[in-house]
């Protein structure tokens, strides 16, 4: 039996359904940006575009041979053209940073998880795509002058092994905590970057949403963000360390939405689910007691703020259901 006639199993066909609403919603905020983007920047912007929509085309012939439905996603009544630019100079570009990194994140997994070779080959490709325009995101906005460095350090010049059990310490009111590993920093600064454009994203989310809910929610996001960047940012600082920021990427005074109010609050969710796995890692990989504890209570805030949002959604009729196990307790009744 050929890959081709093997049926796809239920992680596929789950990860191949997020991959089209995480596409279909990316293509639209595209088409908003490319609209207003200088010639440099719409380049990049297009490529990205041009790569989605042959990938959502993938997708759904995969479907149509497995005669699953097409799924909404996000249509063409989710973005709103000839309407002024939401976010001002470079935030396009920090934001196609932003999402590759989410991509890459999201597609190494679905690879890690497909089993037949051509949904395998599929998800390969969606990371390699990803981690491209990644790297020219990258070098754009460091050409620019907007993007922050993470902090220089010296270079070790012998391999040492941790004697003290203080190490692990956070909490000792009667010593100096020890400075941050370049373990701890990396993950910090990459928590900080992320939720400095994040923040960004819910200030122009929260000046243009139609819906009065919908818009409490976004300014609870704003304060939520702000909140996240001077907790973690205050562990750099007792380093010595300036946390990551930029003068670029605000939002404009614009009210007029680009964007349907659904797609404003699927692509918070969509955050708030890479927030959780980015303090997941980096609570993981500290070794200081006190980082691992900040970061579980700011997991906590961003998951009680994620149900908030899914109970919006559901409320309005936008949150699209992923396809379902077949309920056997009914089906044997």
């Amino acid at each position: 039996m050929t890959s081709s006639q093997v049926p796809i199993t239920s992680s596929e066909l789950a990860n191949l359904w997020m991959a089209y609403q995480e596409k279909t919603m990316v293509l639209r905020i595209l088409e908003h940006f490319i609209e207003h983007a200088d010639e440099e920047g719409k380049q990049l912007l297009q490529s990205h575009f041009n790569d989605a929509a042959k990938n959502i085309e993938t997708i759904k012939s995969i479907f149509k041979v497995e005669g699953a439905v097409i799924p909404v996603g996000f249509t063409e009544n989710d973005v709103h053209k000839g309407v002024p630019k939401l976010y001002d100079f470079m935030f396009d570009i920090m934001y196609l940073h932003m999402m590759t990194k989410v991509e890459m994140s999201l597609y190494a997994l679905f690879t890690g998880m497909a089993y037949r070779k051509d949904i395998k080959d599929f998800f390969i490709k969606l990371t390699a795509e990803a981690q491209q325009i990644n790297g020219h995101a990258t070098s754009l906005l460091l050409k620019k002058g907007v993007l922050s460095r993470p902090a220089f350090v010296s270079m070790p010049t012998e391999a040492k092994f941790v004697k003290d059990k203080g190490y692990l310490g956070g909490f000792n009111w009667f010593s100096e905590t020890r400075s941050l590993n370049t373990v701890e920093v990396s993950l910090i600064h990459h928590a900080i970057e992320t939720n400095l454009v994040g923040m960004q994203l819910m200030i122009g989310f929260a000046q243009v949403a139609e819906d009065k809910e919908v818009q409490d929610f976004l300014v609870d996001g704003m304060k939520l963000s702000r909140k996240i960047e001077i907790d973690l940012g205050e562990f750099l600082r007792q380093s010595y360390i300036e946390p990551p920021a930029t003068h670029a990427g605000k939002a404009t005074a614009s009210k007029i939405a680009p964007f349907s109010d659904k797609l404003m609050m699927y692509n918070t969710s969509l955050l708030c689910s890479f927030g959780l796995g980015s303090n997941a890692l980096g609570g993981a990989f500290s070794l200081r007691s006190d980082l691992p504890a900040k970061m579980a209570l700011l997991a906590k805030d961003i998951f009680t703020y994620a149900q908030d949002g899914g109970k919006i959604m559901i409320k309005k009729g936008w949150m699209e259901e992923p396809p379902q196990v077949e309920d056997r307790n009914q089906l044997t009744k």
